[in-house]
């Protein structure tokens, strides 16, 4: 065989493996999947927890920091989308090859995977144990005077679900989940700060939760962990575009953009009403889920928890395809295993099978995610976007874009050193607490 058959045998078998992977197999989305994707992605159950963020920030700060990580989270959002194909008639299908083309094959490897996978597996954990609490607190809302059942069966339950939706072969195909979940994140929010508004306490304190100086400074720097998380859509943007057609004279990047901003526009109408009237309405009494503090009326409570679960079934598949994405690209590619159904089977169940037993046997995970969200969450979201535009387009030193950039990377630094200390202290003040398979 000559060497250019020996290269268009290789082109075509690298060819068919990319049509197989789940990332790369279906470009026909439209632009309105690219919104409800986003907004899948971005309004996790984390906006429950934004007004217990606001009482350890207090007024002032907690509405800067909102107003900012949304500003900010937006202008890293769009310079992901803007290099997704700046190399003519080249696509950045996945976060690590936009990493690969700026910081170089191995390193740009290094620098974005153990991020990424930190941030979608630990999310995917995350979702595990607030699927499991939310079947609970809905059935012990609907059944008050029924026998106590261990939280592990309720993870279990909607560990079941993930099982048969992991099997669903790429970003398309989870559309109409996705669909309903960003439908149920906005209902549930809405339920929140409504409720709030109707059930709010007559004399309110606004005053910080931690009576000590250090215990205001801890929780404010894990309140910031816990924006962080809010905002930490970034992960899988590029990989949600990879799904939209594109061509020189119609590129992705218009649709997508255009998706982008209507998730935006949800995430705002989700995240300010419930932090701001959730935490007027109860001030520092708040607790970390703003529907555990709403405990009437019994119906809607129940509601509200359902709705959380629907989300974060859809919420949790969004998280899951691109890590899908890298295991079944290391086992066709590196380990040279045939693609199809028995390969998909067995390795996405796997994941699922892990995520649901680490979400059991630690189910205070949520802890240690201000911890880890700091780490994970800051870098991918707020200022490695910045870097590699900073990089790439190298914009004049003291330029608007010059400026712009490495005020992001200060403030993402700065996230990213203070919010795991503030974790940090939270998983040791909560330890004597913690039981593991609890």
């Amino acid at each position: 065989m000559s060497e250019p058959e020996r290269n268009d045998l290789q082109q075509s078998k690298e060819k068919a493996i990319d049509d197989w992977l789940p990332i790369t197999s279906n470009r026909s989305a439209k632009w309105w999947y690219s919104a409800f994707h986003n907004v899948t992605a971005m309004v996790g159950a984390g906006v429950l927890s934004l007004p217990y963020a606001m009482a350890e920030l207090g007024w002032g700060p907690g509405v800067a920091v909102l107003v900012l990580s949304w500003i900010i989270t937006l202008y890293t959002l769009w310079q992901m989308v803007e290099m997704h194909e700046m190399v003519p008639g080249k696509r950045f299908d996945r976060y690590h090859e936009l990493g690969q083309h700026v910081f170089g094959e191995k390193l740009g490897l290094w620098i974005i995977v153990p991020q990424q996978l930190i941030v979608e597996v630990g999310t995917d954990i995350v979702y595990m144990v607030t699927g499991g609490r939310s079947i609970k607190k809905f059935h012990d809302t609907i059944c008050p005077d029924c026998k106590n059942i261990k939280l592990s069966y309720f993870i279990m339950i909607f560990a079941s679900v993930q099982f048969v939706l992991s099997q669903l072969p790429d970003f398309n195909s989870i559309s109409g989940v996705s669909l309903a979940a960003a439908v149920m994140s906005l209902s549930y929010s809405t339920i929140a700060w409504v409720a709030s508004v109707e059930k709010g306490q007559p004399d309110v304190d606004y005053s910080y939760k931690a009576s000590t100086t250090t215990g205001v400074v801890f929780n404010f720097l894990s309140a910031l962990g816990d924006v962080a998380f809010a905002y930490a859509g970034h992960n899988v943007v590029l990989e949600i575009q990879a799904t939209i057609p594109s061509t020189p004279e119609k590129p992705s990047k218009k649709p997508m953009w255009r998706g982008v901003v209507v998730a935006y526009l949800v995430v705002a109408i989700c995240y300010f009403p419930v932090a701001l009237i959730g935490y007027w309405a109860f001030g520092n009494a708040v607790d970390d889920n703003i529907l555990i503090t709403l405990e009437k009326p019994r119906w809607l409570i129940a509601t509200a928890n359902i709705f959380v679960v629907i989300h974060v079934i859809g919420s949790y598949q969004i998280y899951a395809m691109p890590v899908f994405d890298m295991i079944e690209t290391v086992l066709v590619k590196k380990f040279h295993l045939p693609p199809g159904l028995t390969l998909r089977l067995v390795a996405r169940s796997a994941y699922v099978a892990f995520t649901m037993f680490v979400g059991i046997a630690v189910p205070f995970f949520g802890g240690l995610l201000g911890f880890l969200g700091g780490f994970a969450f800051a870098p991918t979201t707020y200022f490695l976007p910045c870097i590699m535009w900073l990089a790439i387009y190298k914009p004049k030193k003291f330029s608007l874009s010059w400026i712009t950039n490495w005020i992001c990377i200060i403030l993402g630094v700065l996230l990213m050193i203070l919010s795991p200390i503030g974790g940090m202290r939270t998983i040791i003040l909560s330890a004597k607490d913690y039981a593991f398979f609890s």
